[in-house]
C-alpha cells in the first residue's frame, strides 16, 4: 500500500503549549528561527518536547523550502510577516488563520482582521467563533487537545493554585482584582511570569508544571474574560478540581457542584473554595468528575483528527465555503 505523504505546514512559534499538542498529529510544521528571537521566530526553544516533525527553518531560508499550507496565528502573521518571508509562490498556498483568542476591543462587534472567503478561519471554542464577527471567512471550530502528562491529583497542599503570566499588568479583564479578593478569604499561591511583584512565586517551567500544579487541592480561574485556557485543561486532565467564573467557554465545560465550581457570584465561589479545603474527600469527587470531562472532550485523539481532517482538505483544493462543515465539534 503506498503510504500517504505527510502534510507540510508552515507557521510561526506562537503559543508554544499549542504547538505542542498540534505537533502530536501526523504532520510537518516548520518554523522561523531568526537571531533577534522575535515573537515567533524562537525556533523550537527549550522548554517543549517536541518531536522531529516541528523543523527550525532559518527566516532567511523559508522561501526555499516546500509547504502544502500557510498556518497564521496573530495579525502580524497575516498582516506583514507572510510579505517579509514568504515568496508569492507561498502566499498563494492554501491558508489557515488560527485565532487563539476572543475580541478584545468590543466583544459583539469586531470584524476580524481576516475576511476573506478564500482562507479558513479556526476558532478554539465556540465562544469566540460566535463572538467575532467572522465576515465572509468560512469559520469552524477546533476544541483544544490535551496530551495527558502521566501526573495525577494528589491534593495535599490545603491551598489553591492559580496560573497566570504577569497578572498585574494584565489587570481586570485576567482577574486581577478577583484574585486579590480572593485572597484575602482563601489561601491561594500565584505562579507566573513575572508574578514576584504581587507575593506569587514566580514562574514554573511548562515540564515541572503538571507535578507541581497536582499537590494543591483545587484550580482557581479568576480570569473574567479570555480563552479557554490550557493550565485549565491541564488541570482538569489530572483530576484537579476546577473553581472559576462562569464565563466564555467554561460554562460548557464544567457543570456547576459536579465537575467543578463555577459562578459569577464571586461569594459563592469562595465558600466553594474553602469547601474543598475542609473537605479533601469532596475536591477528589469533584477532580475525578472534571478529568472524566476532559479526557471525553480534549483528547489528543479527537484534537489530532480534527487537524489532519482540516489540513487534507484545504490543501485538496476543496472549495472554502464548502469547508464550514468539516470540522464535528
Amino acid at each position: 500500500m503506498k503510504r500517504e505523504r505527510t502534510i507540510r505546514v508552515f507557521s510561526w512559534h506562537i503559543h508554544g503549549s499549542y504547538l505542542y499538542y498540534l505537533s502530536q498529529g501526523p504532520f510537518e510544521i516548520y518554523i522561523p528561527i531568526s537571531n533577534k528571537k522575535e515573537e515567533g521566530y524562537i525556533g523550537r526553544g527549550s522548554t517543549f518536547p517536541f518531536g522531529d516533525n516541528v523543523i527550525e527553518v532559518d527566516v532567511k531560508s523559508v522561501k526555499e523550502i516546500s509547504f502544502d499550507c500557510i498556518l497564521f496565528q496573530t495579525p502580524k502573521n497575516y498582516l506583514y510577516d507572510q510579505y517579509e518571508i514568504l515568496s508569492d509562490e507561498q502566499r498563494l498556498l492554501p491558508k489557515i488563520y488560527l485565532e487563539h483568542d476572543p475580541p478584545q476591543q468590543v466583544p459583539t462587534d469586531t470584524r476580524h482582521v481576516v475576511n476573506d472567503p478564500s482562507i479558513t478561519l479556526v476558532h478554539v471554542t465556540h465562544f469566540n467563533k460566535v463572538m467575532w464577527d467572522n465576515g465572509s471567512t468560512p469559520a469552524v471550530v477546533i476544541d483544544h487537545g490535551i496530551v495527558p502528562n502521566g501526573v495525577s491529583y494528589q491534593g495535599d497542599i490545603p491551598k489553591g493554585i492559580v496560573v497566570i503570566n504577569n497578572l498585574n499588568e494584565r489587570g481586570r479583564r485576567l482577574g486581577l482584582d478577583i484574585f486579590l479578593e480572593v485572597r484575602e478569604k482563601v489561601p491561594l499561591d500565584l505562579i507566573g511570569m513575572d508574578t514576584k511583584k504581587i507575593g506569587g512565586l514566580g514562574e514554573i517551567l511548562h515540564p515541572q508544571l503538571p507535578e507541581f500544579i497536582s499537590q494543591y487541592r483545587f484550580f482557581f480561574n479568576p480570569i473574567r474574560y479570555t480563552s479557554l485556557g490550557l493550565a485549565v485543561l491541564e488541570a482538569m486532565t489530572m483530576g484537579v478540581p476546577v473553581v472559576g467564573l462562569a464565563t466564555t467557554e467554561l460554562v460548557t465545560v464544567i457543570e456547576n457542584e459536579v465537575s467543578g465550581f463555577i459562578h459569577t457570584d464571586i461569594d459563592y465561589l469562595i465558600r466553594k473554595m474553602n469547601d474543598l479545603i475542609a473537605n479533601p474527600t469532596l475536591a477528589a469527587e469533584i477532580g475525578l468528575k472534571g478529568r472524566q470531562v476532559a479526557g471525553r472532550r480534549f483528547n489528543i485523539e479527537r484534537f489530532v483528527s480534527d487537524w489532519e481532517h482540516l489540513f487534507k482538505r484545504v490543501t485538496s483544493g476543496t472549495p472554502a465555503l464548502q469547508r464550514a462543515d468539516v470540522v464535528l465539534n
